[in-house]
Order: structure tokens, then C-alpha cells, then sequence
């Protein structure tokens, strides 16, 4: 019998790709594009996105992954699709795109305030029901569209994300899924479909919201157009995918209620799976559908860890990134070598990047480094590059323990993936900090692969996502905390807390710049 293949198409914020894995989960092929999402010189904050171009991106990754990896098109079983979050697309009545805004789209300013003015309790109103604040969600967005360009609204016909973009291109069918539609905002969480009442409180037209379809559910199959845009074979069956973070976490095993992942990239996000769409009822955290049917997950997010590190790197560490082109090493590696000599702690010292999330009133101190001392012995640049690391993990139990706060539970381990959990150092001292084990899967980069596992459900090839995971999933490492370091984190951690309120008090007070702050505030 032939070998059967499975597709992800991932459009993700900086790129696009298509990935070909085996049954078993081993990575057959990946082609990559680059994209970027130029800003409308009319519009700071704008970041259009080009979905002529950007198809064109598309289809040629599809095709070089089958010309790179020999496979025939009628050895892939299905293909499914992911995206980043939160960019959306408009459509009108003939299924043409007419608008279109990446995830870090930042225009709506003005809407937020708009929304906030009309009636301040709205946007916890809001939060309470879809788990959403304005700070990501499309409804400024649409806002914006109605009020700056108001010929596109009124040409509307329907409202997609990216990942249901692509569905549609490959099938000429229009089918939301949970997991990247709830985090529009307009998404009723218990129920997991649109409520067209959280639009019309808005001032927004209830009447453009395509059907909700499951995620792992055969969508359609490749169209005659698609068979000849992509070279994939007609009749090939396409799944709903899923928003990156939710297919990540089924990359990484995290299907259960009670499990939780954190992703280490340029930002980093903790997910924690409930078994209920209950929210937080002091709206700091946001509530997502999973790609998993009857499974929610509260998302905890920092800002730019991965961006620090790139900084400090750039900025500091110039020898390393010279002896990196000599020895052929990461320079990374250079830095962590010499960083997993500084003790635990980094003798006091400490750094304000992201702060604990908080949903509904989301602002971050300004950049600083405190508590060091004029000692180069003890304070050169590997302690400050440790403590950036030990920040980021700090962080991290800070986000375990809100939502602990909300759902009454904390995990019992982590799955630590993404770019950051290449690095041993960070992975142990994320153990140390949170007192639990870290289990670090071989794939790093799980969310094509998660894509691939509902491919793979969809077409009946494993029986459930849970046996899908078994089949492809495998474990690098665990890292065990060590309990004399944790006590060191568990009092830093208490006046990290204490250091970053009285850093963003500065910031309100108007002597210092935020790192970000979130639309409206």
C-alpha cells in the first residue's frame, strides 16, 4: 500500500509554510516564505495584509514541499490549516476578500476609546461571556472599518480568520472553527459559536458571521481552482484546523483538562486546559476555546521575551556572535554556558520586562534592570543575561498562579516548547522556579505538527486527537527542579512582584515609558 502523508499550511506573522508529515509524526518536508504586512501610510498602527501576494506565498510553499520531498498528491490523506491569531479578513456576497488585518494590527485606538466612552462596564460584559477584552479582539477592528471605511462595511458579506482564509482558497468553502473564532470576542465560549448580541451592543452588524464547524471536521475537499493554484490533487480532503497557540498545544500532548503548556518565542504564552468555558471574574486573563472539542484553555500571555533576548544579544554579546562564527556555535549557547555559572538568584538582582497579565487593564513597566552592584565580577553581562532568563520564568509563575486564583487548580507539570525550550538552561530554570518538572518534546515547534494530528482525525487515520498524540508526540527530556534553587525563586519571586508595582506606578505617573501598553488605556 502506498504511504499516506498529512499537510499543515501554517500562516503565521512573520511567514508562511507548508509542512508534509508521516503518520507517525516524523517531518517529511517544510517549505517556508516570508511575508511581511506593510503599514497604510494613512493609518499608524496599520498592518494590511495582502492576500493576493500573500496566496501566491502560499502556493508556492505547497508546491515546493512536494517537489523538495518527491511526495505524490495522492499520497497526502488531508490537509488542514493554522494562522496566527486574531488577524481577520472581510469578504462580500461573492466570496471575495475586500479587507484584510494581521494579529498586530494596531490602528483601533480611537474605536477602544469610542467603546470604553459609549459605556465603560461593556467591555467586562464582554470578557465575562467570550473571554475576551478589546486589548486583541476584532471588535475595535470592525469598529474601525465601519467608521474610516465605511463603502467596505457596507460591501461586507462575512467575517474569517486566516487559517479558514486558506480552507477557503483550497475548497471555495467558508466554515469558522472555535478555537481561532473565539478569539475575536464575539464568541459566546459555552457555546462555542457566535453571538451576534455582542456585536449589536457594539454598534456593529449581526448578520456577517459565517457557520462554526468543529475543529477536526472535514470541511471540503481541494476545489478544481485550489488543484490548480497549489498543485494538490482535487478531491483531497481538507479538516479545520486551528488557531497556532490551541494546535501547539496538541503538538505538545496537551489535550486534557488540567494539562498545561508554555510556548517560548518571541512572546511567550501559558495555556492551561479546563474542562468548562467559565471565565475569570476579575477579567485578568484571557479564555480561549481549544482546538480540542469540549475543552477550553485559559492563555496567559508575556510580551516579548524572545525580543529581549535578541536585544541583549545584539546589544551585548558581540564577542559571542564573533566566536559563533569561528566555532560554528550558537551564540545563545556561548551565553548560557557562561550564564549557568552565575548562582541562582543572579545575587539579588533583578529585571522589568512583561508584567502578569492583566486582560481588561494591560500595561507593562519600562524596561529595567535593578538591585545590581558596581562588582564586574558578580554583575557583567552573563548576570544580566540570566536574569532576563529567570524574569521570563518568574513570569511565568506568575501567570500559573492567577489562573490557579480563577479555576481553583494548578498542573502537576509543564510542557515547555517553542523556540526558548531549545535551551537547556532556561528549561531547568523554569523547573527550579515553578517546583515542578518540565518535559521538553522533540518536535519544539509543535503547531504544524498539531495541524497535522486533526488531519490526520479527520480522515479517520487515528481514531481520537488523544490517539493521534500518542502515535506522533514524542520526549526529548524532563527537567527535574531543583528544591534548594526553588526556595531562592520562591522569595525572589514575592519582590519581583513588589519591584514591578512600584515600576509601573512611574509609568502612571508619567516618568517613565511603557514597554506596551494595551489600546484605550
Amino acid at each position: 500500500m502506498t504511504e499516506q502523508f498529512l499537510m499543515a499550511i501554517d500562516a503565521g506573522t512573520g511567514s508562511v509554510r507548508a509542512v508534509l508529515f508521516h503518520t507517525d509524526g516524523t517531518q517529511a518536508g517544510c517549505v517556508q516564505r516570508e511575508w511581511e504586512h506593510k503599514e497604510d501610510p494613512r493609518y499608524p498602527g496599520s498592518m494590511d495584509f495582502d492576500w493576493v501576494h500573500n496566496w501566491k506565498l502560499t502556493c508556492s510553499c505547497i508546491r515546493g514541499v512536494l517537489k523538495e520531498t518527491g511526495i505524490h498528491p495522492q499520497q497526502i490523506a488531508a490537509v488542514s490549516t493554522t494562522c496566527m491569531r486574531e488577524g481577520i479578513v472581510l469578504y462580500d456576497r461573492a466570496g471575495n476578500e475586500i479587507w484584510a488585518c494581521a494579529n498586530v494590527d494596531a490602528r483601533s485606538d480611537e474605536e477602544v476609546g469610542k467603546l470604553i466612552r459609549m459605556n465603560p462596564e461593556l467591555e467586562k460584559e464582554i470578557y465575562l461571556q467570550s473571554g475576551q477584552t478589546y486589548a486583541l479582539g476584532a471588535l475595535p477592528r470592525l469598529l474601525w472599518v465601519k467608521d474610516k471605511m465605511p463603502e467596505i462595511y457596507e460591501k461586507t458579506d462575512a467575517v474569517g480568520m486566516f487559517n479558514d482564509w486558506l480552507i477557503r482558497r483550497l475548497t471555495g468553502v467558508e466554515a469558522i472553527e472555535p478555537s481561532n473564532g473565539s478569539t475575536t470576542g464575539i464568541f459566546d465560549l459555552k457555546s462555542r459559536s457566535w453571538d451576534a448580541s455582542i456585536a449589536r451592543k457594539c454598534g456593529l452588524r449581526d448578520d456577517i458571521f459565517p457557520p462554526v464547524t468543529e475543529c477536526g471536521t472535514v470541511i471540503a475537499a481541494v476545489s478544481e481552482k485550489g488543484e490548480a493554484d497549489t498543485g494538490l490533487k482535487k478531491g483531497t480532503p481538507v479538516v479545520a484546523g486551528g488557531g497556532d497557540c490551541q494546535l501547539g498545544a496538541i503538538g505538545v500532548g496537551a489535550t486534557m483538562p488540567n494539562q498545561a503548556a508554555v510556548f517560548g518565542g518571541s512572546f511567550w504564552q501559558y495555556e492551561f486546559n479546563t474542562a468548562d468555558g467559565a471565565t475569570d471574574p476579575g477579567c485578568r486573563v484571557r479564555v480561549n476555546c481549544h482546538a480540542v472539542p469540549g475543552v477550553w484553555q485559559y492563555e496567559a500571555l508575556a510580551f516579548k521575551p524572545g525580543l529581549v533576548m535578541r536585544w541583549f544579544r545584539d546589544g551585548f554579546c558581540q564577542f559571542e556572535k564573533e566566536q559563533s562564527k569561528i566555532t560554528g556555535e550558537d551564540p545563545y549557547d556561548l551565553m548560557n554556558r557562561e550564564a549557568a555559572k552565575i548562582p541562582a538568584g543572579c545575587y539579588g538582582m533583578m529585571c522589568t520586562f512583561s508584567d502578569v497579565m492583566n486582560f481588561i487593564h494591560w500595561k507593562h513597566a519600562a524596561p529595567s534592570f535593578i538591585n545590581f552592584e558596581l562588582d564586574p565580577a558578580k554583575f557583567n553581562r552573563y548576570t544580566f543575561y540570566r536574569a532576563i532568563l529567570e524574569n521570563t520564568a518568574l513570569l511565568v509563575k506568575g501567570h500559573m498562579e492567577l489562573v490557579r486564583e480563577a479555576t481553583g487548580n494548578l498542573p502537576s507539570e509543564i510542557i515547555f516548547a517553542g523556540g526558548a525550550s531549545k535551551s537547556p538552561l532556561w528549561s531547568q530554570i523554569l523547573a527550579d522556579v515553578l517546583g515542578m518538572p518540565v518535559k521538553v518534546p522533540v518536535v519544539k515547534e509543535a503547531t504544524a505538527l498539531g495541524a497535522a494530528i486533526l488531519a490526520g482525525y479527520g480522515v479517520g487515520i487515528y481514531e481520537t486527537i488523544e490517539e493521534g498524540v500518542r502515535q506522533t508526540v514524542r520526549w526529548d527530556r524532563t527537567f527535574q527542579p531543583d528544591l534548594r534553587n526553588h526556595e531562592i525563586y520562591s522569595e525572589l519571586y514575592h519582590a519581583w512582584r513588589s519591584v514591578y508595582a512600584a515600576q509601573l506606578e512611574l509609568v502612571n505617573q508619567g516618568l517613565t515609558k511603557s514597554m506596551w501598553t494595551a489600546p484605550g488605556l
